[in-house]
């Protein structure tokens, strides 16, 4: 066992021991803190605070209330191999790990990603997934955000929707880009956060700017949603993978087919005459005749 999986272990067992006695927002710094150590090294109690949607008062006295004298013993305690324990280690141990052969490896990518979408399923209850239906249909526009590869999710969301007839626009602008972005947001739009496990600066900015316009928000998200419950209008569950092995969106793509077949479902005229102009718009843009020659 590592020093980090060590510091995990007591820290998870103390949590376990004590989370009846916490508050709940001293719950969520716990469940925030037992689910992302390496930001325990990395981050501040003012971070720590507002990445799990709390403040550095709650993040210092839940610390001791786990019984720790403070937050730097915590950093000790969790983070003393945290340094040779990075993402890029562990997907080099799980790729030695795996199958010489590609039958081998074919069954092990095969039988997570069952186990991640049977899992999704398992933790994606009817009301909210009615509840997001209900606010992706009676959205006047969609914004769908994510960054790095959480953003791909989002542009098919805003594709599909575009197709349903629906007005619907993605991006994975940051910092002053991001502004311009989020300024058209109002009542009646949709926010939709795609954040599988790390909520950074520009969504939690995102995400007050999504509430105060009077926008709805829907999360997807792996493991941030006791931080974000709050702050979200409903939150559907996207399981990542375990390994880094596999698709990182797979599991949020099939929860977003669930969605989008359902708000058609909603209007199946108008999906039908969208889809008419759609080939309508192709075949003008490229006839028929001219594809067969490009064959």
């Amino acid at each position: 066992m590592s020093g980090q999986e060590e510091g995990q272990g007591q820290l998870a067992e103390r949590i376990g021991q004590r989370i009846g006695e916490l508050s709940a927002a001293e719950r969520r710094v716990a469940e925030y803190l037992w689910k992302h150590p390496g930001m325990i090294v990395l981050s501040t109690a003012g971070e720590l605070g507002e990445l799990s949607g709390t403040s550095d008062a709650t993040v210092i006295r839940t610390v001791k209330s786990l019984g720790y004298s403070g937050l730097p013993e915590l950093k000790r305690t969790v983070g003393r191999h945290v340094v040779s324990d990075t993402p890029a280690t562990r997907l080099r141990h799980r790729v030695e790990e795996a199958g010489d052969d590609s039958a081998s490896q074919l069954d092990q990518l095969l039988a997570e990603s069952v186990d991640r979408l049977t899992e999704t399923r398992r933790l994606l209850t009817e009301p909210a997934f009615t509840q997001a239906v209900d606010l992706l249909a009676g959205a006047r526009e969609v914004l769908g955000y994510g960054l790095g590869i959480a953003e791909l999710p989002m542009r098919y969301l805003a594709t599909r929707l575009q197709r349903l007839g629906r007005r619907a626009r993605s991006t994975s602008a940051t910092g002053f880009r991001l502004a311009d972005e989020l300024l058209p947001l109002e009542a009646g739009d949709v926010f939709v956060l795609n954040a599988p496990e790390r909520l950074l600066p520009d969504m939690t900015t995102a995400l007050r700017h999504a509430r105060a316009a009077g926008a709805g928000i829907l999360l997807l998200t792996d493991s941030l949603g006791a931080t974000l419950d709050s702050q979200v209008d409903v939150t559907l569950p996207a399981v990542r993978s375990s390994t880094g092995l596999t698709q990182e969106g797979l599991s949020t793509t099939l929860v977003l087919d669930c969605l989008l077949l359902a708000v058609a479902k909603r209007e199946p005229g108008a999906v039908s005459a969208n889809t008419e102009l759609l080939a309508d718009l192709r075949d003008r843009l490229a006839p028929r005749d001219m594809r067969s020659r490009r064959s």
